[in-house]
């Protein structure tokens, strides 16, 4: 299954900039903790989570990793 990040617009929507990133599967605009989220907002790959000057969403990580394999130690 395919994962991606999507924003979650702060106060003012698209003009309050990214408030925090969420897990999403797919190309959902529902985000893996239930937030529903804006269809246009910008997303980002999987490998940036944890990467962005905003914060990410706890409970859509702890989701994500659930369901999302670990690499073996020779892939590393």
């Amino acid at each position: 299954m395919m994962h991606q990040m999507r924003a979650e617009y702060g106060a003012g929507g698209e003009a309050g900039g990214v408030r925090l990133w969420h897990m999403v599967r797919g190309t959902q605009s529902v985000a893996m903790c239930g937030r529903e989220l804006d269809p246009g907002a910008p997303v980002r790959e999987t490998v940036d989570w944890g990467k962005t000057p905003e914060l990410c969403c706890h409970t859509c990580g702890a989701y994500f990793l659930r369901e999302t394999p670990y690499l073996s130690a020779e892939h590393q």
